[in-house]
């Protein structure tokens, strides 16, 4: 049962599982179906069993964690979820088609070539037109991203939970934000069209719909856009009527999301069909230095993700320069 487990340092270091996966293997949740730690997985019926509480009226605070030496290791895996969840609030977790893990440094894609036309009739007797889907000429190499946080055991220790996981979703969205942004980049670089506006330098709704119209296999699902070039379209007279039964969604006439982008260049704005056009690579998931944070060594939380990205069919993502 879930009180009897003994924790330790060690099964943050176990090569292919996270520490939720090995609590999981240790105390599978299916045991307890229809009992009421049904709906709880494996960690929080740890935090339960130390009788923590992250939010509420009753929120502990961080240094409850620290009450013994086996809840002590339950702590970097409350900041990983923290940072996580702050993660999965970005419009990131909206664009990627496909997440690989890689467990090495540079990652080796497969490339699609499908370049005859589908209408081309085939005689009886004759070979089909064909397609290929190679390995591709170069890997792809993932680069590191994170932030140190400086702050000590003693400064952090009283602040509640909510409030102290508050401050690192923060860090998990502007961390994902600026994977946002290398995806960007890595769109426009690579794209079926870059087209340009009719009138230089002014945006018109005629120059969206010509973006749309470079669509042809593919549906143009997302816009990502600058915040003062999505204020633009959002004050264009077509968008006057538009509105969406889902809170703080945004979609315009033809039924393609709009998607505020910080940090994105306000000098092109992408469009793609989200099911297909990215590729997220990571080597893992959020990566901590958990033995300091178990010790109570809290001069630096270290928070890094190695990833990368690609556009696996160019013919998804389509580029509007202004």
């Amino acid at each position: 049962m879930y009180q009897d487990l003994k924790l330790e340092k060690g099964m943050y270091h176990i090569t292919g599982k996270s520490f939720s996966e090995v609590l999981e293997g240790m105390d599978p949740s299916g045991a307890y179906a229809e009992t009421p730690l049904a709906g709880l997985d494996a960690y929080e019926r740890q935090l339960k069993r130390f009788d923590i509480h992250v939010s509420g009226s009753h929120c502990d605070r961080v240094e409850k964690f620290f009450s013994t030496t086996d809840s002590a290791v339950l702590f970097p895996e409350f900041i990983r979820r923290a940072i996580r969840s702050g993660m999965e609030q970005s419009v990131l977790s909206d664009l990627v088609a496909v997440h690989t893990i890689s467990p090495a440094g540079e990652y080796q894609p497969a490339v699609l070539t499908d370049t005859t036309a589908y209408t081309t009739k085939t005689t009886q007797g004759n070979a089909l037109p064909t397609a290929s889907y190679l390995e591709a000429a170069n890997t792809v190499r993932l680069d590191k991203y994170g932030r140190s946080i400086h702050a000590s055991y003693e400064a952090v220790r009283r602040q509640r939970l909510d409030a102290f996981s508050a401050i690192l979703r923060a860090v998990g969205v502007r961390l994902s934000n600026g994977l946002l942004g290398q995806s960007i980049l890595c769109m426009k670089e690579t794209n079926g069209s870059l087209i340009d506006v009719v009138t230089d330098g002014k945006l018109t709704y005629a120059d969206l719909a010509k973006l749309y119209g470079e669509f042809r296999n593919f549906d143009m699902t997302k816009v990502l856009a600058a915040p003062a070039v999505a204020a633009e379209i959002m004050a264009m007279e077509q968008m006057q009527d538009m509105a969406s039964a889902q809170p703080n969604t945004i979609l315009l006439p033809f039924g393609a999301q709009l998607q505020k982008c910080a940090g994105m260049s306000a000098d092109y704005i992408v469009g793609l069909d989200n099911r297909f056009a990215l590729e997220m690579i990571t080597t893992d998931d959020v990566l901590l230095e958990t033995d300091k944070l178990i010790d109570s060594q809290l001069d630096v939380i270290t928070v890094s993700i190695r990833a990368a990205f690609r556009v696996m069919l160019s013919e998804a993502v389509h580029v509007l320069s202004l």
